[in-house]
């Protein structure tokens, strides 16, 4: 399958014509001596080490620690642009959380046919401690990241939903950070909108899901698996904008009916915890009875009201790439609408019509462990060697309802700061969105991941990716 003409963000189809977002930008480009501007890098580079702005990638090194590749030339998206994703983004979180709630509760979508009731029954995703549980305000993704690329002008598809633990919104606030001090003429020159705020909204949003048993003004609590954690740097970044407490699962215990963390005054109830610990191990008393990472009896405190769990256990389901591919059925279903944002066409292969498709097609094809992420588990089929795609052909055989292929997209590009000058790179955006009981909130922009080599599509910074700063122009 020959993937056609990648569309370019800063120069659409090559023309030669510079795209009016970054019309600004080109001329400051233009003006610059080369040599600063590699100097800037430079110091971008080592303002990210100074800070410690890294990541653990797991596989031959266990939690090798990496710098993430950052690249100065921002992403720009104009503001006629933004106010459609924006619309797109708040319809699809509002119909996940409406999803989540009937999953755990009546099942109206299932007894509608819109989604066969194996796809809950036998996904590992589901979790029955949460049936008939209505989280404070009824919110059950407090944070979500929606993943989204860009093939055409107006072509925006969304490729994953993040409705776990979505991370990667620090990177984001340093990225901006950092442009504002290597580049300050360039936000002279371009009225960019401001995502700084984030750690005091998500504050905000966060207390705003307070418990029934709160009585006061709410205490935010972050639990991190720990400095081993791939995230760890975010997590205690976060805590720390937010001025919340950062916690490790030694750090808690129940007492009197509320979940409390260790002080030098003895133990304080915590109100809302944004937990960055997977399900399996939230609870050893109701999951996975070895895990350290958790709180004993946190679910039960959860369900009598004494506590708010943000996002909420079991909001997995939601994210699963085998229920992605039924989006644009729920979002009709909950919303009344047709979905403004497209899905991937995805096949699952768990048919085996389907099956027979995607493995007579698997070079052409990008295929997807239905519950992996980081860009691990999966097959990039264009990119991929006779003999890459002959041992995924055994998984997919051997396990057919683990994985869903998709067509591979022309993923748009956005120009990275080379040795030869501006150079193309294929991009995704992931968004941030904050959901409350009085509002949702999508921070302006977004973590830009770019694939920092020629031609390739994979984006994720454990496979060797960079970030952007990303910036949504004032009207």
């Amino acid at each position: 399958m020959k993937i056609k003409q990648p569309f370019d963000e800063m120069t659409g189809m090559g023309d030669g014509a510079i795209r009016s977002p970054y019309a600004d930008f080109d001329t400051w480009f233009s003006g610059e001596d080369p040599a600063r501007l590699r100097k800037k890098a430079r110091e971008a580079e080592d303002v990210f080490r100074l800070t410690g702005i890294t990541f653990n990638v797991y596989g031959r090194e266990e939690a090798a620690e990496r710098l993430i590749p950052f690249d100065i030339v921002p992403r720009i998206i104009s503001a006629r642009e933004w106010t459609r994703l924006a619309k797109g983004i708040e319809q699809r979180v509002r119909a996940i959380n409406a999803f989540l709630h009937d999953i755990y509760h009546r099942q109206e979508i299932i007894r509608a046919g819109r989604i066969p009731a194996e796809m809950i029954a036998n996904n590992e995703a589901f979790l029955p401690q949460m049936i008939g549980m209505t989280p404070p305000g009824n919110v059950y993704t407090h944070i979500v990241g929606i993943d989204l690329v860009r093939t055409g002008e107006d072509e925006f598809y969304v490729l994953e939903d993040n409705a776990r633990t979505p991370s990667g919104v620090s990177y984001m606030l340093e990225n901006r950070e950092t442009m504002l001090q290597m580049f300050p003429e360039l936000f002279a020159r371009n009225r960019v909108r401001s995502v700084s705020e984030y750690p005091q909204n998500l504050r905000r949003s966060l207390s705003d899901c307070f418990p029934p048993a709160c009585t006061g003004k709410p205490v935010v609590g972050v639990l991190t698996p720990g400095i081993h954690n791939s995230a760890y740097y975010e997590h205690a970044f976060l805590a720390d904008k937010m001025g919340a407490a950062l916690v490790e699962g030694h750090d808690l215990k129940v007492v009197d009916g509320r979940v409390a963390m260790r002080t030098t005054r003895g133990f304080t109830p915590i109100d809302v915890l944004y937990r960055r610990v997977d399900d399996d191990f939230l609870d050893p008393m109701n999951f996975r009875p070895e895990s350290l990472l958790g709180v004993p009896g946190i679910m039960d405190v959860y369900r009598a009201g004494g506590i708010t769990i943000a996002n909420a256990p079991g909001t997995g389901i939601a994210d699963d790439k085998a229920i992605y591919s039924y989006m644009p059925e729920i979002v009709e279903f909950y919303t009344g609408e047709q979905a403004i944002l497209k899905n991937v066409p995805t096949h699952r292969c768990n048919d085996p019509d389907t099956l027979a498709y995607v493995l007579d097609n698997l070079a052409d094809l990008v295929v997807k462990e239905v519950h992996g992420s980081g860009g691990y588990g999966m097959l990039v089929g264009p990119a991929a060697s006779k003999k890459e795609i002959a041992a995924f052909r055994e998984k997919l055989i051997a396990k057919p309802d683990s994985y869903i292929a998709q067509p591979t997209l022309s993923l748009s590009t956005v120009p990275i700061f080379a040795r030869s000058g501006l150079a193309p790179r294929h991009v995704d955006l992931r968004p941030f969105v904050l959901v409350s009981p009085k509002k949702i909130h999508i921070t302006p922009g977004g973590l830009t991941r770019v694939a920092l080599q020629k031609g390739s599509l994979v984006v994720n910074s454990s496979q060797g990716g960079g970030t952007k700063d990303t910036w949504v122009l004032e009207e």
